[in-house]
């Protein structure tokens, strides 16, 4: 068993109220949130969710993007690949999938809409429909 207690000023952001209380977890989940009189100078409050990022602008792989990205407050992400995919194809997704899963940080990898982005653009690759269910089907 792992337990763990946590107190401190809990941010309710579902109700917009911060309340000092103990968070008590079992084994990774939570499991009561018990308001109480004690005195706090830490916050506790939810991860952050990046809702549309594209990693490979920040110049790091997913793996290292995570580690930065944890040290702020943000927890999983949802990632358009579409910048590898225009260079890379299938092959620089996989890379981006296959790295993330190095990572305990949640992220979630749309499909490229269109690669390329305009069918006069030579980026270096391009994705097909059977491309997507290849994607899909692994």
């Amino acid at each position: 068993m792992n337990n763990l207690t946590l107190a401190g000023n809990i941010v309710n952001v579902l109700h917009r109220r911060i309340f000092p209380g103990t968070i008590y977890i079992q084994d990774g989940h939570i499991q009561n949130i018990v308001q109480d009189q004690g005195q706090y100078s830490e916050y506790i409050l939810p991860g952050f969710v990046d809702a549309h990022v594209h990693i490979e602008s920040s110049m790091l792989v997913p793996s290292e993007f995570a580690r930065l990205a944890t040290v702020h407050g943000t927890v999983a992400s949802v990632s358009d690949p579409h910048e590898i995919a225009n260079m890379l194809g299938l092959e620089g997704i996989r890379f981006m999938v296959n790295n993330a899963l190095q990572t305990p940080f949640k992220i979630a990898f749309g499909f490229p809409a269109c690669v390329p982005a305009i069918e006069f653009e030579t980026a270096g690759a391009k994705l097909t429909v059977n491309d997507f269910r290849q994607l899909y089907q692994t």
